[in-house]
């Protein structure tokens, strides 16, 4: 069973879905991906989540990001639970849940967690880059809902720190400033790189505007 750590490849597998079989590395193409796990279908902590996820469809398209679910149960049960989503969720859902009766996934991405219980996923979440390198992982035991602006805000962490060399602060959204790396010292910080200036706090603590705001 493999662990998973930042930075490993996310592994490739065919699984069966709600919208037909994949290949997860064709359907993921050059997208991020959110992969995340549920303990099982017609339950009502994941019916809830499903259904956030479904409604944040623009989010997640605005950012380059796929989401998928997986559960232990066949997609037969998956088609039949969606509509439970729609009703009860005011969204259709809108991404695939893969369905994985034999958990070949979930041992792929160490999803079941035998001390929590031994035939169910926890809630797991990976963000996967279009690199297919896992960047995140999140996981909650089966009575916690996920916060989805969490994950979100995440992603938005991610991709500016890829597209920057910047690292964002505690409690930081999208718009806030900013941290210099300590790997740059004060006086190498360049206009070019950070043409809005700095403020020093400390000198390992500088903050800067957030470069694409």
């Amino acid at each position: 069973m493999a662990h998973l750590r930042l930075g490993d490849d996310a592994p490739n597998f065919n699984a069966p879905t709600t919208d037909g079989d994949i290949n997860f590395y064709d359907w993921a193409g050059d997208n991020w991906v959110v992969f995340f796990s549920h303990p099982a279908d017609f339950t009502p902590v994941c019916t809830t989540e499903l259904g956030r996820a479904a409604a944040l469809n623009g989010e997640f398209q605005k950012r380059g990001v796929k989401p998928i679910c997986i559960s232990v149960d066949n997609v037969e049960d998956h088609k039949a639970w969606a509509s439970d989503i729609g009703e009860t969720q005011g969204t259709a859902l809108n991404f695939p849940i893969i369905g994985d009766e034999d958990k070949k996934v979930a041992e792929l991405y160490d999803m079941i967690h035998p001390n929590a219980a031994t035939t169910h996923t926890v809630r797991s979440v990976f963000i996967i880059d279009p690199k297919k390198k896992v960047r995140l992982v999140l996981t909650y035991p089966a009575s916690v809902g996920r916060n989805f602006d969490e994950i979100l805000r995440a992603i938005d962490a991610l991709q500016l720190t890829d597209a920057y060399n910047v690292a964002t602060p505690v409690d930081w959204k999208d718009g806030d400033d900013v941290i210099i790396p300590p790997s740059i010292r004060t006086q190498d910080i360049s206009e070019k790189d950070y043409p809005k200036g700095f403020i020093e706090i400390k000198p390992y603590l500088r903050t800067t505007p957030q470069p694409n705001k």
